[in-house]
C-alpha cells in the first residue's frame, strides 16, 4: 500500500448489486474524480461486480466478497456476517445504498462501529412512491435513523424519506445527480451507426435503459406502434436485461421489428446518444435518471412518463412533452408532433442542454458528495 493510500479516508459502500446502472455509474464517476483521496472497498451482495471496469487506474479500491443468507426476512446471520467484516476492515464511513442494503444499516445501528450515510435512489416495479410497503416504511424508519444523513436525488423521494418514513427533515440531504456534461455532448460514432444499420435520412428515437420491468419499454414499443411514424423511423433501444426477448417479440407483433434497433449493452452510450432525435423514457418508476441528464448534454427533446422530477429536471419548453403514464394514446401524438417539427426539437434540445450544463454538472455534485463523506468522517455535516 502506498504512503498516499495509507493516508487515504476508508469507505466501505454496500451495494445490493455493482452490476451497470445509474447508480453504479454515479459511484464510479464520483470515485474517478475524486482520485486518490479516499480508499474504497466495494461489497455486491449478489457478488456481481461489473461496473468496477468502469474505475480508473488512479482508483485505489478492492472487492469484498461475503456469503449473504436469502430470506424473506431479516437474518441474524447476515447482520452477524456484517459485523464481522465492519470489525475486520474498520472504514471511516460506511456507505449503504437502497433498500437491498437495509440490514447493512441494521447490523451498525446498535453500537455503531463506524458513522454511515445511506442513498437512495428510487424503487423497483412493487414499490413505487404511491405505494410503500408498510413492513419497509417501518424497518427505513428505524434502520435508517441514526445515519449521519440519508441521501435523495429527487425532491419526490425527499418527501417520501420526510413523510413516509419520518425521518428527520434535518437528516434528509437532497444531493442531486450530475454527469460529465461535454462526454454526451460528443458527435456520435459513424462506424458505430453504419454497423447498426442506422442511415443519414433516418428519424431516430431511442433510449438507453436497462430492460427491466420498471423501464416498461414494452409502453415505448406501443407509443411508437401508436404514432405511425414514417418508414424512414427506427426505434433504438440501447440496454441489455431479461426483457429483451419479450421486447423483440412484441415488436414482432407490433409490426414495428424492421423499425426497431436493439443494440444490447453499451459501456459507451454517447457513441450514439448524439444521433437520436428524440429521447424517450416511458417508465413506471424513475426519481432522477442519469439517462435524461445524459440526453440533456446530447442536446435532445425528451418524451416520457410523468415520473420522479423528470418534469422539473428538465427545461420549461420541454414540459409538454413529459405527460401521465397511463396517457398511452397522449405519448403517441405527442411523439409524432416531435418528429414532425425539426425546428421544435433543436430549440428544445438547446434549452436542455443548457439547464443541463447550469444545474447538473459532475463537478458540482464531485463537491457536494465530498463534503459530505469528509464531514460525516469528521463528525462535522452541516
Amino acid at each position: 500500500m502506498s504512503q498516499q493510500s495509507a493516508n487515504s479516508r476508508h469507505l466501505l459502500h454496500a451495494f445490493s448489486t455493482f452490476a451497470v446502472g445509474g447508480q453504479q455509474t454515479r459511484f464510479v464517476s464520483l470515485a474517478n474524480a475524486l482520485g486518490g483521496k479516499y480508499r474504497h472497498t466495494i461489497l455486491a451482495m449478489d457478488g456481481n461486480h461489473e461496473a468496477a471496469a468502469g474505475l480508473a487506474a488512479g482508483v485505489d479500491f478492492t472487492i469484498e466478497t461475503m456469503p449473504v443468507v436469502k430470506s424473506g426476512g431479516v437474518s441474524l446471520a447476515n447482520l452477524r456476517a456484517m459485523r464481522g467484516l465492519l470489525k475486520r476492515l474498520r472504514p471511516d464511513l460506511l456507505c449503504t445504498y437502497n433498500w437491498g442494503t437495509i440490514e447493512w444499516a441494521l447490523a451498525n445501528r446498535l453500537s455503531a462501529i463506524c458513522p454511515q450515510i445511506h442513498i437512495e435512489d428510487g424503487f423497483g416495479p412493487d414499490e413505487a412512491p404511491d405505494r410503500q410497503h408498510f413492513r419497509r416504511r417501518v424497518m427505513r424508519r428505524f434502520s435508517l435513523s441514526r445515519c449521519v444523513r440519508v441521501v435523495v436525488p429527487s425532491r419526490v423521494l425527499q418527501d417520501v424519506a420526510i413523510g413516509k418514513w419520518r425521518l428527520a427533515v434535518e437528516q434528509v440531504l437532497y444531493l442531486p445527480n450530475g454527469i460529465d456534461c461535454e462526454r454526451f455532448a460528443r458527435t456520435p460514432d459513424g462506424e458505430l451507426l453504419k454497423s447498426f444499420g442506422i442511415a443519414g435520412d433516418h428519424v431516430v428515437v431511442g433510449t438507453v435503459a436497462a430492460l427491466r420491468a420498471e423501464k416498461n419499454l414494452e409502453r415505448l414499443l406501443n407509443v411508437f406502434a401508436a404514432s405511425r411514424l414514417p418508414p424512414s423511423a427506427r426505434l433504438v433501444i440501447v440496454g441489455d436485461g431479461p426483457q429483451r426477448d419479450m421486447l423483440a417479440q412484441t415488436a414482432s407483433r407490433l409490426g414495428i421489428f424492421g423499425q426497431t434497433i436493439m443494440t444490447g449493452a453499451m459501456n459507451a452510450p454517447e457513441r450514439i446518444l448524439g444521433r437520436f432525435d428524440v429521447f424517450a423514457l416511458t417508465s413506471d418508476t424513475e426519481q432522477m435518471p442519469n439517462s435524461v441528464l445524459e440526453a440533456m448534454a446530447a442536446g435532445l427533446p425528451v418524451l416520457a412518463t410523468d415520473v420522479g422530477d423528470v418534469k422539473q429536471m428538465l427545461a420549461a419548453e420541454n414540459a409538454t412533452y413529459v405527460l401521465p403514464r397511463e396517457d398511452a394514446d397522449g405519448l403517441a401524438r405527442a411523439l409524432l408532433a416531435l418528429v414532425e417539427d425539426g425546428a421544435a426539437r433543436q430549440g428544445i434540445g438547446s434549452k436542455n442542454q443548457a439547464k443541463v450544463r447550469s444545474e447538473y454538472a459532475l463537478e458540482t455534485m464531485v463537491r457536494r458528495y465530498d463534503t459530505l463523506f469528509d464531514g460525516a468522517i469528521r463528525g462535522k455535516v452541516s
